[in-house]
């Protein structure tokens, strides 16, 4: 894979890409790998407890006359505590990234009512694409927001003031206090 003419090798250079500079009918292809004193800045940007390997390699392709697209896979191995017992977790994220930069992208005002673009990958085009940004963005969203150790679980706890029952599932449930209510009115069965 070649290297685009902007890419510099400096550690902690970010890769940018100015779209004033870029052929519109040739594709401008990447490939990060963060070395280690990166990786544990990103690390600790996005508070995990480790990343391992981390790679993001694309191609940024015109589309049309004014928008552009990105394409590029994510790899990486993070490290985070579990949500249960904090014991460190490992997990592997290998995904697809896909983002489409529009020059007429149209954002809605405060004022009006927001529905779900067709396409969530859109973004208005920026006048540059921070390669490095993106792969940082990507992989946050792609983090496991629950990440759970093997066999890790979670016993019922239940808090209350001392002296009063606490409060159970059971009881959060809409129509219990009207089956308590129902089995207390109703008593034993007369049986002849």
């Amino acid at each position: 894979m070649e290297a685009p003419k902007n890419m510099t090798n400096a550690p902690q250079t970010p890769l940018v890409y100015r779209i004033s500079e870029l052929a519109q009918n040739r594709a401008s292809r990447f490939e990060l790998r963060p070395d280690a004193d990166e990786l544990e800045k990103i690390a600790a940007n996005l508070k995990l407890e480790g990343l391992r390997k981390l790679s993001f390699q694309g191609e940024l392709t015109g589309a049309g006359k004014r928008d552009w697209v990105l394409k590029a896979t994510l790899g990486a191995t993070v490290i985070q505590n579990c949500v249960v017992t904090l014991t460190p977790v490992t997990t592997r994220i290998d995904v697809t990234i896909e983002r489409r930069y529009l020059a007429d992208f149209q954002e809605l005002s405060d004022e009006e009512e927001i529905e779900m673009p067709e396409d969530e990958n859109s973004e208005p085009l920026p006048a540059e694409i921070n390669i490095s940004q993106t792969m940082e963005e990507a992989l946050a969203l792609h983090l496991p927001l629950y990440p759970r150790a093997d066999g890790a679980t979670l016993e019922a706890v239940n808090f209350t003031e001392p002296g009063k029952t606490p409060m159970t599932d059971e009881d959060a449930r809409p129509f219990s206090a009207l089956s308590a209510l129902r089995d207390k009115l109703s008593g034993p069965e007369d049986t002849e």
